[in-house]
């Protein structure tokens, strides 16, 4: 299981050293300070589960350190250490928000059974929150809608891979739904209870990432002011979604190849071994095996996280599902606007399963969205759905320059000349800028997934 940290504050420097050794082989991480203002410096910078200190102390004692640490953070369980004669300021300091208290002497046993009770008490604290917050954002089936055949086989398949420990890799284009299969796939298993903890690899740098994931030790390097526990670590017993795998770069895949296989790590700038029991679910909208060719991704690697392979279809391949989704989304955002008997024109309607809808499922929901805001007396009309996502010059210095339809037959049709002249255009970013989609795309004023989508429309092929 992952360490739980304790700090413990005394005066006496024997104390210190005694108490940290016995919790230290009991397996807690221990944190020492030798009076109040040292240990508010550490309670501000450390992930800590509980605050262990002697109400008798020069200066600041402890009651005044469980005021500052409550005022930091109220859920942190603090244990008072007193004297015999002492029970009187004890139970004041219960009455002001301690877990509990120890009167000296007291023996190793009643102390490691307190500090069992207050470590899981907060854990439970910290798990409710977490639960509340996620009640908030619900997500098993209620937000995955459509009965198009190829959705109906992955809720077959959620069904049956859920209840199993195995990882999960979930393809698809951006937008098309992969976070919310993992929580459902998180919700109908047996670690529903614990946490669900989702990380985009692609957001931060590799250093970052890593820090990110696997936590550092205080000095790890130059901006690590204080011990973080990474995301495996708060995940543990629950689920992690890692979006964007194919972006984690090779010196960390091995580090998360070892965890899958040995259920351990160590914090960046650490030695000691961490044990976590977390499921992990990964998303990419690359081509790992492609990647694993190109040697950008390790084989083994892939092989552990592809046990159960769930491939998202693109929305535009299941324009069925369009009425139900914008059904969907139409109580959704009626409900959170405050407009609940919003509704959307037939024309609109139609307009709606005519569009290429690159950006998937969430473009559709944006869209949606902004038409909810923008429409007059509730009703959702073709003029609210236009998409937004092309900004035209209408006055660009090139169209008054020369006039293009001396050069376009009038016996021609207009989708002819679009097909033809988007077409070349296409042809030409790309051979101007070697094949690079992300410079063809900012070259034609177009997203990247725009210009993917366009070159399999046109059947331009991918050049190495």
């Amino acid at each position: 299981m992952a360490m739980h940290t304790i700090l413990v504050v005394d005066d006496e420097p024997n104390y210190l050293v005694v108490l940290s050794e016995l919790l230290r082989d009991e397996g807690f991480e221990v944190y020492t300070a030798p009076g109040t203002d040292d240990a508010i410096d550490i309670v501000k910078e450390v992930d800590l589960d509980l605050v262990i200190t002697d109400m008798q102390m020069p200066g600041k004692d402890g009651s005044i350190l469980m005021q500052e640490v409550k005022h930091y953070d109220d859920n942190i369980p603090v244990v008072i250490i007193t004297a015999y004669a002492e029970v009187e300021k004890a139970v004041s300091a219960m009455q002001a928000g301690a877990f509990s208290y120890l009167a000296k002497p007291f023996s190793n046993d009643e102390l490691i059974v307190t500090i069992n009770k207050a470590v899981s008490h907060y854990s439970l604290i910290r798990e409710n929150t977490r639960l509340r917050e996620e009640m908030r954002q619900r997500a098993g089936y209620s937000a995955m809608v459509g009965k198009n055949p190829r959705m109906i086989q992955i809720y077959e398949l959620i069904e049956k891979v859920a209840p199993t420990p195995a990882s999960v890799l979930i393809t698809g284009e951006s937008g098309t739904g992969k976070e919310l299969v993992a929580k459902a796939i998180h919700v109908n298993s047996p670690r529903e209870g614990h946490p669900f903890i989702a990380v985009n690899c692609a957001a931060l740098t590799d250093d970052l990432l890593e820090s990110e994931l696997f936590g550092h030790e205080k000095g790890a390097f130059t901006n690590a002011i204080s011990m973080r526990k990474g995301r495996f670590e708060i995940a543990n017993q629950g689920t992690i979604f890692l979006d964007e795998i194919g972006e984690i770069p090779l010196s960390l895949q091995t580090k998360l190849l070892r965890l899958l296989q040995d259920k351990s790590f160590e914090r960046v700038g650490g030695t000691r071994t961490q044990d976590v029991d977390v499921r992990i679910i990964s998303a990419t909208n690359k081509d790992l095996k492609e990647e694993v060719q190109q040697g950008r991704f390790r084989e083994d690697l892939f092989y552990r996280l592809n046990v159960i392979h769930l491939a998202l279809p693109p929305l535009r391949e299941r324009m069925d599902d369009i009425p139900l989704l914008v059904d969907h989304f139409i109580e959704k955002c009626g409900h959170n606007l405050g407009k609940d008997n919003l509704e959307i024109s037939a024309e609109a309607l139609r307009l709606l399963v005519n569009l290429p809808w690159e950006g998937n499922v969430r473009e559709l929901e944006n869209t949606i969205e902004r038409a909810a805001i923008l429409c007059n007396d509730n009703l959702i009309g073709p003029e609210d759905v236009q998409p937004e996502s092309v900004s035209i010059d209408k006055d660009a210095q090139w169209s008054q320059d020369f006039d293009i339809l001396n050069f376009i037959p009038d016996s021609v049709e207009l989708n002819d000349v679009l097909y033809t002249v988007e077409e070349r255009m296409l042809n030409r970013a790309l051979e101007k800028t070697a094949h690079v989609q992300a410079r063809a795309a900012e070259q034609l004023g177009i997203t990247k997934s725009l210009l993917q989508y366009k070159m399999k429309k046109y059947g331009i092929k991918k050049q190495k």
